[in-house]
């Protein structure tokens, strides 16, 4: 299973990975490993097959996600927007910063001050 680009049921999966990202409040961030730990594995995947694509599948849900998910605010684990060029990387960026999150001269974010604790409800 070490190929494996995207999890057995993907509709699933990123209806859950959506509903955790929309947890997020506003000024807050989270890495795509953060959300993948707060799900259990899909069927059919073992922990350390999850443990490996976990964040990458997270990272494609969010690609994908629809308007009303706050796709801004979930990162890489470095606090980093994944995509640091392009169009919308400058969105994100600018998204986030309109939030009062501040990226250091590195372009990183401090996941002490902006991470949120991903408390669900």
């Amino acid at each position: 299973m070490s190929q494996l680009t995207s999890p057995p049921n993907p509709e699933a999966f990123y209806a859950e990975v959506w509903k955790i990202a929309r947890q997020i409040p506003r000024g807050k961030i989270a890495s795509y490993g953060q959300i993948a730990k707060l799900l259990p594995p899909p069927d059919d995947v073992d922990a350390d097959t999850y443990l490996e694509f976990g964040a990458l599948w997270v990272s494609g849900a969010i690609a994908a996600s629809p308007n009303d998910v706050p796709w801004q605010r979930v990162v890489n684990s470095k606090g980093e927007i994944s995509e640091p060029d392009g169009v919308a990387a400058r969105r994100q960026r600018l998204l986030l910063q309109d939030e009062g999150v501040s990226f250091n001269p590195r372009g990183r974010i401090d996941f002490k001050k902006f991470g949120w604790n991903g408390m669900l409800k």
